[in-house]
């Protein structure tokens, strides 16, 4: 199959300049000479097989992207993502998004691979009312997964993704976003949470992010700490957030009346989210004013007694690694996917560490820490 040498050359530039990178720096990364990156860039030359992979391989995307004309990878997207928000994501922030791209992608092959099952779940919203959609919508998702109403959601990374949603976490430079979601032309909706961001604000932010691949038809969303108040879309989102964590039925029956900021912050360790969250809900069901919402919003919570979802019930030394995987984006839901088709004979070695982004070497650290045997041979 021929090349078209133009629309490869536009697809070379636009990805280095949505990583703002220069020749020079791409040719470090790839050991292509930038005078070859120049022509390739021009047009003016074909590319070699190898070069098309070790540039798919440093641009983290399919291969076949380069040399089709089919929507492999989430070009568009990202293309309207700096367009509209560009002066938010650094040059780190911006590779680290297109990693969490890659990692939905091949999130999305393992379990088609792996052939695991999922829990389709769509909200058909009816009439206007914004947040009348999410307080339905938590409402018919918390009944999708059989949570009684007491029951406060512990693990939600699991749960979204029990429903199809990508989520990953990590550390994003810009700590004014909190997150964002997109819509992946073959993985289909994708969030990334701001591992910088409170452990039990990254729970909300999961939530809100999930509202927005529920609710929303936009391809591209990015979720800002500070937003204007009346962004319908926002309020929307957050209720959703805060009725799928803490439904009014679990807040009518705690048993305080007179809430104090002590109060406050104990129970919001006790429910996984944070003193704000919980001083909202209290309010939006009437349970506090808004005098009192003003005093107990500035409680502060324990930072000692937050424990992640994702790393509860491990020994320290193992919390302590598998931190460092989460804020390099790497799941323990995915790594263990990897290494079960690496088990299975579905993928090599070389092809999970591709996946999970590290060395050989890094590989055989990653499967001692998960008590995995590769295989000998590829």
């Amino acid at each position: 199959m021929s090349i078209d040498l133009q629309q490869f050359a536009a697809k070379l530039k636009k990805y280095r300049d949505q990583l703002q990178l220069s020749e020079a720096e791409v040719g470090v990364g790839t050991g292509i000479e930038p005078s070859r990156l120049g022509e390739l860039e021009g047009g003016t030359v074909a590319p070699t097989g190898d070069e098309v992979l070790i540039l798919a391989d440093f641009y983290r995307c399919d291969y076949r992207f380069f040399i089709s004309n089919e929507k492999l990878a989430p070009f568009e997207q990202t293309e309207q993502l700096y367009r509209r928000f560009g002066n938010e994501f650094s040059k780190g922030d911006r590779s680290r998004v297109q990693e969490f791209l890659f990692l939905s992608e091949c999130e999305e092959a393992l379990m088609r691979m792996l052939n695991r099952s999922r829990e389709p779940f769509e909200y058909r919203p009816r009439g206007n009312y914004f947040k009348g959609h999410a307080a339905d919508a938590a409402a018919k998702l918390r009944a999708h997964f059989g949570y009684s109403d007491s029951v406060v959601p512990l693990d939600v990374y699991s749960d979204f993704r029990k429903i199809g949603i990508h989520v990953f976490r990590r550390r994003l430079d810009n700590s004014n976003i909190s997150g964002l979601t997109l819509r992946h032309p073959s993985a289909g909706p994708c969030v990334l949470v701001n591992y910088a961001e409170d452990i039990y604000r990254q729970r909300f932010t999961a939530a809100h992010e999930a509202a927005h691949a529920i609710l929303d038809k936009e391809d591209v969303v990015v979720s800002f700490s500070e937003w204007k108040a009346k962004d319908l879309v926002e309020i929307r989102d957050n209720t959703f957030a805060s009725r799928y964590l803490l439904p009014p039925e679990v807040l009518d029956r705690l048993p305080v009346r007179a809430w104090t900021g002590a109060e406050l912050s104990q129970w919001a360790a006790k429910l996984k989210v944070s003193v704000q969250a919980l001083a909202v809900g209290l309010k939006e069901n009437g349970l506090i004013n808004d005098a009192t919402l003003a005093t107990v919003s500035r409680a502060r919570g324990d930072g000692s007694e937050k424990i992640d979802p994702e790393l509860e019930g491990l020994a320290p030394r193992s919390v302590e690694r598998k931190r460092t995987l989460l804020e390099r984006g790497l799941s323990h839901f995915y790594v263990s996917l990897c290494f079960d088709a690496v088990a299975e004979g579905l993928i090599t070695n070389a092809k999970a560490a591709e996946m999970l982004m590290v060395s050989e070497d890094e590989l055989s650290d990653l499967a001692e820490m998960y008590k995995v045997k590769l295989t000998v041979h590829d």
